[in-house]
């Protein structure tokens, strides 16, 4: 007998943006493990993680942080889970910023990244908008700066396209 998959869950309007920007996020994962399957040198795939990093994630970190996180009590597990997973995504970060390049090391970041997207996206947000009073959630929605975009547009380097 074949286990029946739960059907998605409607996105309030309030946590579209959010998702948006994780789907960059997947996408990240996804241009990290294709360099490393193509075999591309670590540098070349670390330099744009990095920039992307800087350029569009860092700014989704501390967005959730400052609006997502603390509608949860700090002793929240949920929002305990994904502060400590944004400081292992900083920590690994932090390590390629000073040289720490491996094809491991890339692929912990695409796997760390990753988990921690679908967690928000499976668990997180369907918890908040289930939870949070309607007036909180379009408070969220008209304070969020969409972060979303094409950042790619600024890096030359398209090595997840293969060998060049």
């Amino acid at each position: 007998m074949a286990t029946k998959t739960p059907s998605p869950v409607k996105r309030h309007n309030a946590l579209v943006r959010f998702s948006k920007e994780h789907h960059y996020g997947l996408l990240l994962c996804w241009k990290i493990r294709q360099g490393v399957m193509d075999g591309i040198e670590e540098r070349r795939i670390a330099d744009y993680v990095l920039y992307f990093f800087d350029a569009d994630l860092k700014k989704h970190f501390e967005e959730e942080e400052k609006t997502l996180f603390i509608k949860l009590s700090p002793e929240n597990d949920l929002r305990k889970q994904v502060e400590r997973e944004h400081e292992a995504v900083n920590g690994i970060i932090s390590n390629i910023r000073k040289g720490v390049v491996s094809k491991d090391n890339l692929l912990v970041f695409a796997d760390t990244l990753e988990k921690h997207i679908r967690f928000e996206e499976r668990v997180l947000f369907n918890h908040l908008q289930q939870r949070l009073p309607e007036d909180e959630l379009l408070e969220l929605m008209n304070n969020h700066s969409d972060n979303a975009g094409d950042s790619d547009s600024g890096w030359a380097d398209k090595f997840w396209l293969g060998k060049i």
